[in-house]
């Protein structure tokens, strides 16, 4: 808020509405960032927006015949949470196929970077380094345990529907898999080479990293996420719940740093800015891959 005394004694007063300047205000429109009065508030998937944005005709919009834009760029949609669903059901079924399957694919899918595996005298290597690239997504949809699946799935259901709102359906998607990668390519760099991960909570402690951004640059009250985020961190380095903490940091980096591209990026190129940093973020990933598959080998 602007309410601060200055040096004089006098009240710093704060900018009056674009449409109605008498009107002194603190909110403004999340596309075009002109201030706005109760009046011209229109709700927003996040924030509000001003009458012009809402129309297209806006300094953010360059037209009537544009179509609305979220905080990101991302088109706006009428369902928030179909992205969210499909990753859950993605998780859901995977579930149930490992328990049907007895635990096997938890063997042929999940994060390990090298090791010898089978019985019977015959033994054949596997992982991301014997070139099993694939596990380094494929296992961040992978659970075994019922609470395990619980947990994340609830954390995708309360923090994916509005970032999905607020970036856009393929925004978002691009930030929940960058974050999962993010997650297993810092636990194939830092665990053992025959220690075996799996779970989405890489991806899930991206879209904590990313809220925070996103709540930040919206100047909401942080402290609630903040909170639940300290919480979880505190739960990851606790003995005896074999969590894989370089999972959960390396979503946690990753997501916040895509977020921090998606909803500051100018908006005269804005979209060469969002996707230029998703590829120097899978760029950073393959080489550390890279790296790593040679010390290795």
């Amino acid at each position: 808020m602007e309410h601060q005394q200055g040096g004089s004694g006098q009240r710093q007063t704060l900018p009056g509405c674009y449409r109605h300047p008498e009107r002194e205000t603190g909110i403004r429109c999340t596309r075009c960032e002109r201030p706005i009065c109760p009046e011209c508030m229109i709700p927003a998937s996040v924030g509000y927006q001003c009458p012009q944005c809402v129309r297209g005709s806006g300094p953010a919009g360059g037209g009537g015949a544009t179509r609305p834009r979220t905080l990101a760029g991302g088109a706006i949609v009428a369902d928030t949470k179909l992205v969210t669903k499909i990753l859950l059901g993605l998780n859901v079924a995977v579930f149930l196929a490992v328990l049907a399957t007895g635990g096997e694919l938890v063997t042929r899918l999940g994060m390990i970077a090298y090791a010898f595996s089978g019985d019977g005298g015959v033994f054949e290597v596997i992982g991301v380094a014997d070139g099993e690239w694939y596990r380094v997504l494929t296992s961040t949809f992978l659970h075994e345990q019922f609470w395990h699946i619980g947990l994340n799935m609830m954390a995708l259901w309360f923090l994916g529907p509005p970032l999905e709102a607020a970036l856009g359906r393929l925004r978002f998607t691009v930030l929940y898999l960058l974050s999962a990668l993010g997650g297993s390519v810092l636990t194939y760099l830092l665990m053992a080479p025959n220690q075996l991960s799996l779970g989405a909570s890489g991806a899930i402690f991206g879209l904590f990293g990313a809220t925070a951004v996103l709540m930040r640059r919206m100047r909401s009250d942080m402290r609630p996420i903040i909170v639940l985020l300290a919480i979880n961190l505190v739960i990851t380095f606790l003995p005896g719940f074999n969590i894989a903490w370089q999972a959960h940091l390396g979503g946690l980096f990753t997501g916040g740093a895509f977020a921090f591209a998606l909803v500051h990026a100018p908006r005269q190129g804005r979209g060469l800015v969002q996707w230029g940093t998703a590829a120097l973020i899978v760029a950073a990933l393959v080489v550390a891959c890279v790296v790593r598959t040679a010390v290795l080998l």
